[in-house]
């Protein structure tokens, strides 16, 4: 049951828009510029980077949240196996919110930054990794959605990896194939752009860009 409340205060701590919010008090609807994604890299097509730093922020922030608060508020009196996947629960159903918000009809963001939040809350070594990867691969390559692509199809090796434990490395990394799977789906546009060479790089113009 302590599961179930995790995963669901996660789920809806992660389904808060807030690319959709920022944009909505600035008098734009986010959903009718570029990609009509809520997330902060179609937010910066607004030409607003303040705005959209604040979305990459809260939308990490979001992530990192729904994990403190499972660790600190439902996990700390039950055993370390049922610990573990609260926490885990709770960082999932975040992500997922984001994704599949119930507000919006279940169409939210691709879940980059949230992802990074709940990995930056269940091991910050792990997070900052992914962090450090997309980076490198977004100074050097100048895509986006291929920085994102490739530091989540590392992030479950990494995670295991730089886990504290067997049990926590194959949680975390069950957690993380799972984000990650469902990120290169809602990626799969930009994966046949990239394929293709017509993906935006960072800093071009495009309506299709995401």
């Amino acid at each position: 049951m302590t599961f179930l409340i995790a995963t669901a205060i996660g789920y809806l701590l992660g389904s808060i828009p807030f690319g959709l919010l920022l944009t909505r008090a600035a008098g734009i609807d986010i959903r009718k510029i570029g990609s009509g994604n809520i997330g902060a890299t179609n937010v910066l097509r607004t030409g607003n980077r303040w705005m959209a730093a604040a979305t990459l922020l809260l939308d990490a922030g979001k992530g990192a949240a729904a994990v403190l608060v499972a660790r600190y508020f439902l996990a700390g009196e039950v055993a370390s196996t049922a610990a573990d996947m609260i926490v885990y629960g709770a960082g999932v159903g975040a992500f997922f919110g984001h994704v599949f918000p119930v507000w919006l009809g279940f169409k939210g963001g691709k879940g980059v930054a949230t992802y990074i939040g709940v990995l930056l809350g269940l091991n910050w070594i792990a997070g900052l990794v992914f962090c450090g990867v997309w980076l490198l691969i977004a100074v050097t390559r100048r895509f986006s959605s291929l920085a994102a692509l490739t530091a989540a199809a590392m992030a479950p090796l990494f995670a295991y990896g730089l886990a504290a434990s067997e049990q926590s490395a194959l949680y975390l990394a069950a957690a993380c194939a799972l984000m990650t799977i469902v990120l290169y789906v809602k990626h799969w546009p930009n994966i046949r752009r990239l394929i293709d060479g017509t993906e935006p790089k960072i800093g071009a113009d495009g309506p299709r860009a995401t």
